[in-house]
């Protein structure tokens, strides 16, 4: 009788805490923050990247608790609303390192068009190889970019946004976990060359990593994902009337 009143209580408690938008928000802050302490830990070990494991552990407290996305949408919305002003901020980096992206302009443009180009080419092509259906094509399109920018790109093609978000999402993650592993691998040691190619192809996620490699890694890799979300907007619809 008094366990079923405890768990009778403890499920009101329980309805009452999840119908506030601040237990999502707070929860969300405490589930980074416990993966960054992980992080750090683990001596920056890419496999314990910390939004990787925010984000598994958010999905598991969501599946435990059976609430819907939306619930956790509404508290978190305002970590949302911080990815606009966010992705505005990194013109600060590219106007620091001004004179760096003068003098290397021709090959920073070059590797840009290359690089977004091979994203968008590999992602239509593997997509449609594996049968998927146009919609989900047009979706995966714009992966390779920041989240605010590949959302409105997939809305404007015909695309499902929300599917867009989520691969942004994973193509983020998988960035941050192999690109430093690749990097050492190849024996690349020029910092700029680093965040470039991390920000390209890892966005904000990748942007974060290359800014415990160097404040220079950093600020290149911001370049890279402000410019690849500005080129990515031109090329895909041109690509895709290509490719499709």
């Amino acid at each position: 009788m008094g366990k079923g009143l405890m768990e009778k209580g403890l499920g009101d408690i329980w309805v009452y805490l999840s119908a506030s938008p601040l237990l999502w928000l707070g929860a969300t802050l405490v589930a980074y923050l416990a993966g960054l302490w992980i992080y750090t830990r683990t001596h920056r070990n890419p496999f314990a990247n910390p939004v990787a494991l925010a984000t598994l552990c958010l999905v598991t407290l969501l599946l435990a608790t059976d609430t819907p996305y939306a619930t956790y949408f509404n508290g978190a919305q305002f970590i949302h609303f911080l990815l606009g002003p966010a992705t505005v901020a990194l013109a600060v980096p590219l106007w620091r390192h001004r004179a760096d992206v003068r003098r290397g302009a021709l090959p920073l443009a070059i590797a840009m068009l290359a690089g977004s180009a091979t994203a968008v080419v590999a992602a239509v092509f593997i997509a449609n190889t594996l049968g998927a259906d146009r919609q989900t094509v047009l979706s995966l399109a714009p992966k390779s970019v920041t989240t605010p920018i590949a959302m409105g790109i997939s809305e404007r093609i015909g695309g499902i946004p929300s599917l867009t978000a989520a691969m942004v999402m994973v193509t983020g993650m998988l960035g941050a976990i192999f690109g430093p592993l690749l990097l050492r691998w190849l024996k690349i040691g020029d910092d700029r060359a680093k965040g470039l190619s991390m920000g390209m192809a890892a966005h904000g996620v990748g942007t974060a990593i290359s800014y415990t490699m160097s404040p220079l890694a950093g600020s290149f890799a911001g370049i890279a994902m402000a410019l690849n979300g500005l080129i990515t907007a031109l090329l895909v619809p041109l690509l895709l009337t290509w490719l499709m």
